[in-house]
């Protein structure tokens, strides 16, 4: 398919789906923006237990970190090095960064894949309203479409809506499930090194 060819197709989607094609070309762009987005943020798979990284990193201070638990957990050693007051005060500040990083979308991408199906229902409705008024003059064709044009857009709205949401919703629980692994795991590593603390100050 050349550029030409491609460029036809789009217009046709478009034209199929009547003026809700837009939104939800929009919701589109939006919803793979944001789940591309976080699942960048921590793709980087967790090689060891949180407390095997905790000892790995207290030995190997020079080791780059691979992953948001690895760098939290250096964050972590240089807070408890420096011996600072109210450690897990400091740490709940330090990794408020992560559990920002890793949440970053998510919101977005619960509202694109709520409202994509309720734009394929809009579309649904805008095409019975035409399949209607096409009856009513007995136009089978015309330049909005007709009968025809009307029952096409609103099939072709709903399964637009539906093919947004669905992979969407599937693809965001996967990395909600991610999201609450390592907001358990800095959680972890917060116990651990106050626990540490705690344990060298007795």
């Amino acid at each position: 398919m050349n550029l030409t060819e491609f460029t036809i197709l789009i217009k046709e989607l478009f034209v199929a789906g009547g003026i809700v094609m837009p939104p939800l070309v929009l919701c589109i762009l939006l919803l793979w923006y944001g789940l591309g987005y976080r699942f960048w943020v921590m793709k980087e798979p967790k090689l060891m237990g949180v407390r095997d990284m905790l000892k790995y990193y207290q030995d190997h201070q020079d080791q780059s970190a691979k992953n948001i638990v690895a760098r939290a957990i250096q964050q972590g050693i240089a807070l408890k090095r420096k011996g600072v007051r109210n450690l897990r005060r400091h740490l709940d500040a330090a990794f408020y960064d992560y559990e920002r990083e890793i949440g970053k979308f998510s919101v977005l991408v619960r509202v694109v894949i709520l409202i994509s199906p309720l734009l394929g229902l809009l579309g649904t409705v805008i095409g019975m309203i035409e399949t209607f008024d096409s009856l009513a003059t007995m136009t089978l064709h015309s330049q909005s479409g007709g009968i025809a044009g009307g029952i096409s857009q609103a099939l072709f709205t709903t399964q637009m809506g539906l093919t947004v949401a669905i992979p969407g919703l599937l693809a965001h629980s996967i990395l909600n499930r991610k999201q609450q692994q390592i907001e358990q795991d800095l959680s972890q590593v917060k116990d651990l090194l106050c626990h540490q603390t705690t344990v060298k100050k007795t």
